[in-house]
């Protein structure tokens, strides 16, 4: 080797290693991380182990919200709520990361007390010490500025905005106005006021929302899925068991690998486009890493 060669190549790999990490990890695109299998603790844990472990994302005294959708008054096989396993999986990754305390929640549709028992969250977490789960409060909706395209300001939930961490957890469903209810959609639950407001322009109102409350860890719930008749459902012929769960720190990402689940592509998803083309996230599969684990 010539001495000249000899010096480049040193140099460049002196300057490679005076890199932060973010750099690399800013050309490999977005991780989306997949597991299959009975055991749902299980392979809850797994994609959460792929994404680095909880300790990734929770820091001792953190308080934490897992937000599920327990937004319909729905026993857990019907598929429009997330499963109970799953979220109790999170809460209990997110105490042993040393979390203060758990807020689990959602802004339900039907009647709170009974989407809180039929889902079957309220009942799994009984009892776990340092877990909250309550039945939101209206007067605890604090009139947040958004300044999104669609929203400038809309009534949060503050559990939602006090969060150090704030992981998002849907089920995934087909939806009758968006197609498909995934990260993106989850993301209602912290809003207060009429919401049916929001559906002259939903796509970029959930922009607004995931803009304004952020997403540090998306988990899908995919164990079975609603494909028809959403986002409430009510038959079990609508439900396709695929044992799956998803797993991803970006929030357009992930929803783009979940549809493939449907047989659709990212691009048949209006929420999913209109966040990519915002710039929140990736969601040409080429580009996104598919850890299967």
């Amino acid at each position: 080797m010539r001495r000249r060669d000899f010096l480049k190549i040193t140099l460049s790999s002196l300057v490679a290693s005076q890199l932060p990490a973010r750099v690399f990890a800013q050309t490999q695109g977005p991780t989306v991380a997949v597991a299959e299998g009975m055991d749902y603790a299980a392979i809850t844990r797994k994609v959460i182990g792929a994404m680095g472990g909880m300790k990734t994302f929770v820091k001792p005294g953190n308080t934490v919200v897992v937000k599920p959708n327990m937004g319909w008054d729905r026993k857990p096989e019907y598929a429009a709520n997330t499963h109970p396993v799953v979220v109790k999986t999170i809460v209990e990754e997110v105490l042993a990361a040393g979390a203060r305390r758990v807020k689990v929640f959602d802004n339900t549709c039907n009647d709170p007390r009974r989407c809180y028992e039929n889902s079957g969250i309220q009942a799994i977490l009984k009892g776990m010490k340092n877990v909250d789960v309550r039945i939101v409060e209206n007067d605890r909706f604090k009139k947040t500025a958004i300044n999104g395209r669609f929203l400038k300001e809309w009534s949060l939930y503050d559990d939602a905005l006090a969060a150090d961490v704030f992981i998002n957890v849907p089920i995934a469903k087909h939806h009758g106005l968006t197609g498909l209810t995934m990260g993106l959609k989850n993301m209602m639950g912290i809003m207060g006021d009429n919401r049916g407001y929001i559906h002259r322009s939903i796509e970029d109102a959930l922009c607004d929302i995931s803009g304004a409350v952020k997403s540090h860890l998306v988990i899908v719930d995919a164990t079975r899925i609603l494909t028809a008749h959403g986002p409430q459902g009510g038959n079990l012929k609508d439900v396709k068991v695929l044992n799956k769960v998803i797993a991803s720190r970006e929030i357009v990402a992930i929803d783009a690998y979940t549809t493939t689940l449907f047989g659709m592509k990212p691009e048949d998803v209006s929420t999913t486009v209109t966040a990519y083309k915002r710039g929140m996230g990736e969601m040409n599969l080429n580009k996104i890493k598919i850890v299967k684990v």
